[in-house]
């Protein structure tokens, strides 16, 4: 029995397999062109206090504001989910799940970030990235 001929059942999901490959490969691509910009453009000190202030800005345009904070949101979500399969998949996962929480409002945000960031990988790799941009590291407590 050769190979291929007991891999027949697999046939049918092979245009879904492609799409899902399709997808993936767009977010790596995505991922890695978005992420040092979101990276670099952070202030240095994004994560440093204990909790973050809101900006609160009064818009001539309420409803294109809030048509914004939703596609906004929408974006983070994708790359959450994005950032999600590339733990499994190739892909800078967790970088990418940052980002999509950076992108997305809700409770308990700035905390979960905060967490994420003290991961030394994590820590690391964005002030790789800052470090080829001549920018400041980031610091996340008064000993960093």
């Amino acid at each position: 029995m050769n190979l291929f001929e007991s891999l027949d059942w697999l046939q049918p999901f092979l245009p879904l397999a492609l799409w899902m490959a399709s997808i993936s490969g767009l977010f790596f691509v995505t991922s890695i062109l978005i992420m040092p910009l979101v990276i670099i453009k952070l202030p240095f000190n994004y994560f440093y206090s204990e909790t973050r202030q809101p900006v609160r800005t009064v818009s001539a345009y309420p409803k294109l504001n809030f048509l914004l904070t939703v596609v906004k949101n929408l974006i983070g979500g994708l790359f959450i989910l994005a950032g999600l399969a590339m733990l499994i998949l190739p892909g800078q996962g967790l970088l990418t799940i940052l980002i999509g929480i950076t992108l997305t409002n809700f409770p308990g945000k700035y905390k979960l970030e905060q967490g994420l960031v003290r991961r030394k990988s994590i820590l690391r790799a964005m002030n790789w990235i800052r470090r080829k941009a001549h920018r400041r590291p980031i610091i996340i407590s008064p000993e960093n």
